[in-house]
């Protein structure tokens, strides 16, 4: 197992545990763990290919749904407009 795999399940660990945690840490939790999450899916890109790339994105966005499910409402939305 590479580093950037271990790192990840590491990630994987510390999402499990903020989960079972009180929810007033969930959002702060949740922008670290996405500050975290989306260099480590870069390194595992790099050292381990484009499929395993794919997989560790789709566990990252299946762990953090909620924060995605609001960028997509406020994209649909237009709140990201600049007129």
């Amino acid at each position: 197992m590479t580093h950037s795999l271990f790192a990840v399940c590491l990630w994987v660990i510390a999402a499990t545990m903020v989960a079972l945690g009180p929810q007033r840490f969930h959002w702060p939790a949740a922008w670290a763990l996405i500050a975290t999450g989306v260099p480590m899916v870069g390194w595992v890109t790099y050292q381990n290919g484009p499929l395993w790339g794919v997989l560790v994105l789709a566990g990252g966005v299946s762990v953090l749904r909620w924060p995605v499910k609001y960028l997509l409402r406020a994209a649909r939305e237009g709140r990201f407009d600049h007129d």
